[in-house]
């Protein structure tokens, strides 16, 4: 929130045992106060990929845990990950155990496009958890290292 960005006030009424509940939840997660708690929620609801529109340019990632004795599913990951990557920044893969690996494929683009590869990697046989997660990204700089390091 910048400075110069106008704070509206308004009442919110919870019930005596959800403000307990929440008040140790921010509390725990560092809080000082409910205003800020309530605004990191909004902005997390507004975020939610199901809320946003398909042609929106976003940048985020899609975490996965899957087996990797499954058959043919590595291959297909990366086979997905290839018809995919103009979408596909960076990926990150770290082997949790003898069988399980996780893997954070850092992506941005239209929405739709993300959602599509999203989907196509929830579906397969093995993938044990797959999530997609986003934030806006600036539409002008969606060309890959579209901006100048100093």
């Amino acid at each position: 929130m910048s400075e110069k960005e106008e704070l509206i006030r308004f009442g919110v009424s919870f019930p005596e045992a959800l403000i307990e509940q929440f008040d140790r939840y921010i509390a725990g997660q560092g809080y000082t106060n409910r205003s800020e708690a309530i605004r990191d929620l909004a902005r997390k609801a507004i975020l939610d990929p199901e809320q946003l529109r398909a042609d929106e340019i976003v940048a985020g990632t899609i975490v996965l845990v899957y087996d990797h004795h499954i058959q043919d599913l590595p291959n297909f990951l990366t086979e997905a990950q290839h018809q995919f990557h103009h979408h596909i920044i960076s990926t990150m893969h770290v082997h949790l155990n003898h069988s399980q690996c996780l893997e954070v494929i850092v992506v941005r683009g239209k929405l739709s496009g993300l959602r599509a590869l999203h989907q196509r990697i929830q579906v397969q046989k093995g993938v044990n958890y797959a999530e997609l997660s986003v934030t806006y990204a600036d539409e002008q700089d969606t060309a890959p290292h579209a901006h100048v390091h100093p």
